[in-house]
């Protein structure tokens, strides 16, 4: 029987591998990320999974009637997007503390009309700004911060020291677009 030389292996098998390369890299991405985070691998992969959780319950239940973001940090969850009605406000804060592990609901939903999609937009064009700006400013790891921005307001969360957070709320204060900043932040110190 003849070998096959590594190099007409790889060949071989490379279009059977190319789907892989996503899935690979963002494993590695995510696994850069725990490692660098001050949670335990644990919580972060729950934060992930109350996200999920939240979504799918706020969809099923609200049919999509309150377009509201989710951001798990540490087992406290931030519900920030508009709701119409205070009901309906009230409503998805109680769907999200009824999932387990759920410590704590920061419910910054404001009764409103949906906002625009330019709207939208400039809020992840602020959450990119400020983002750029803590990695330059380069007074701390930036994974340590989640930045979330909701019609011009920028909402911080993280396990901090309280330099930290004073650093990167300066940084957020500062950045051209935020109307107002808001700590949600757990302290190390």
């Amino acid at each position: 029987m003849r070998k096959l030389s590594p190099f007409l292996l790889l060949a071989a098998l490379l279009p059977l591998l190319q789907g892989c390369f996503p899935v690979i890299a963002g494993g590695v991405g995510a696994g850069v990320v725990m490692a660098n985070d001050r949670r335990t691998s644990g919580i972060y992969i729950e934060d992930q999974n109350i996200e999920l959780k939240a979504q799918s319950r706020l969809s099923e239940k609200l049919k999509d009637q309150v377009p509201i973001n989710t951001t798990s940090f540490n087992l406290s969850v931030l519900l920030t997007g508009e709701a119409p009605t205070e009901a309906l406000r009230t409503e998805a804060e109680n769907i999200v503390k009824a999932i387990p592990n759920v410590r704590q609901v920061f419910n910054e939903i404001a009764i409103a009309s949906p906002s625009s999609f330019s709207s939208r937009n400039n809020d992840s064009y602020i959450t990119t700004k400020v983002k750029a700006r803590m990695i330059d400013a380069n007074k701390f790891n930036v994974i340590q911060v989640k930045v979330v921005t909701e019609a011009s307001v920028v909402y911080l969360l993280g396990l901090v020291t309280h330099k930290e957070a004073e650093d990167a709320t300066e940084i957020a204060r500062t950045t051209s677009g935020v109307t107002k900043v808001v700590r949600l932040f757990e302290y190390l110190d």
